[in-house]
């Protein structure tokens, strides 16, 4: 690995949430449940520990235990800044976008770059674009 990688903690919908990052960035997802653990203090088909990797986007995620809080993100932006192709991003901020709520649309702006943001339906908020071809 090459530097930090997002560990999200879900209220019960970390299968959901981790499914939903591998239909829009694609990579290969794994979950491991409560039960693969062997951890009795939540369902057993709760996510224990998942990982999505080998795709331009990595994240670890598990189902919040009794008591553990769930994601929260405020002052915090996962940027994707020339991280693909314009198209692709554009795909990737339309897909985080369903359901979600958009709150600067990704557009050229006054400085000559494209760039916008959303929260998706999840709550992480992302930070979309890149530079004008040269």
């Amino acid at each position: 690995m090459s530097g930090p990688i997002l560990y999200l903690t879900f209220a019960g919908n970390a299968r959901e949430a981790l499914g939903f990052y591998a239909g829009v960035f694609g990579g290969d997802l794994h979950l491991n449940t409560y039960a693969d653990f062997s951890r009795s203090e939540g369902p057993a088909d709760a996510i224990a520990h998942g990982v999505l990797a080998n795709g331009p986007v990595a994240l670890f995620a598990s189902d919040a235990g009794p008591g553990e809080p769930s994601v929260s993100m405020e002052g915090v932006l996962l940027s994707l800044l020339g991280t693909a192709e314009p198209a692709v991003l554009h795909r990737w901020f339309d897909q985080l976008a369903d359901r979600g709520t958009v709150l600067d649309p990704l557009a050229p702006k006054p400085w000559g770059a494209s760039d916008g943001q959303v929260v998706d339906r999840y709550g992480l908020r992302w930070l979309v674009g890149y530079e004008p071809a040269a």
